[in-house]
């Protein structure tokens, strides 16, 4: 594979990606998108229509890769070291899958529903949606806790697909609505999963981006100082 992945360092799902990267041990371009910029945003829209980060192309086969989760199976799929990132066992195989999912679509969209109402002029910000939000994450927060008891990772034995999913979108969660004390099991599995080397490189290589993130005054400060050597 020749591997480029057209992302920014500060974007969560960009994170996933990179996660899963890291843990395979995968070589790739890391190259900037810069949508801002009209000629820039034209060039990559017409790689993949959507014209959305992290974007993954391999360019030894000719091939443009969408979608974080069918970038991971993608990469997995081809990768020749010993780490994988969907069990072999097929229950496990499922449970990865849906837990990617559930990490996808109950805490990294709400949060970024958040994040990205604190953007809006005041006129036109949408309290009641970053109400549910808000909602929608304290009920994920109490499914992944319920899943965290006695475990280590929610899908097999060891680190996964739902994983690279989970650390970017618990993560900014975090910041944005904090989790509750009662929660204890999902605070143990953040820690593992800041414990991990490839979150840790990820967290280090956005630091320099965090000035520029709407909530950054709410970061905890062990996150703005480098985490691994």
């Amino acid at each position: 594979m020749s591997l480029v992945l057209h992302l920014h360092p500060l974007s969560s799902y960009c994170w996933k990606v990179l996660i899963g990267l890291y843990e395979l041990g995968t070589a790739f371009e890391p190259r900037m998108a810069n949508l801002g910029d009209p000629a820039d945003r034209a060039a990559f829209a017409a790689l993949w229509p959507t014209a959305k980060i992290p974007l993954l192309e391999d360019t030894g086969a000719g091939r443009v890769i969408p979608e974080t989760t069918v970038m991971l199976e993608y990469v997995d799929a081809r990768s020749a070291g010993p780490a994988r990132l969907l069990p072999e066992d097929a229950d496990a195989r499922l449970d990865a899958r849906l837990w990617d999912r559930l990490f996808d679509n109950y805490v990294m969209t709400p949060m970024q529903k958040i994040v990205a109402d604190r953007l809006r002029p005041e006129g036109v910000r949408d309290p009641h949606g970053v109400q549910e939000a808000r909602a929608t994450l304290q009920m994920a927060y109490g499914m992944i806790d319920a899943r965290m008891a006695g475990r280590d990772w929610p899908a097999g034995e060891a680190f996964s697909l739902a994983d690279c999913a989970a650390a970017p979108a618990l993560f900014y969660a975090a910041i944005v609505e904090p989790f509750p004390a009662e929660r204890p099991h999902l605070a143990a599995y953040f820690e593992r999963l800041l414990a991990r080397p490839s979150v840790g490189r990820a967290i280090d290589e956005a630091r320099p981006w965090f000035q520029y993130y709407p909530y950054r005054e709410d970061m905890p400060a062990r996150f703005l100082e480098p985490t691994t050597a």
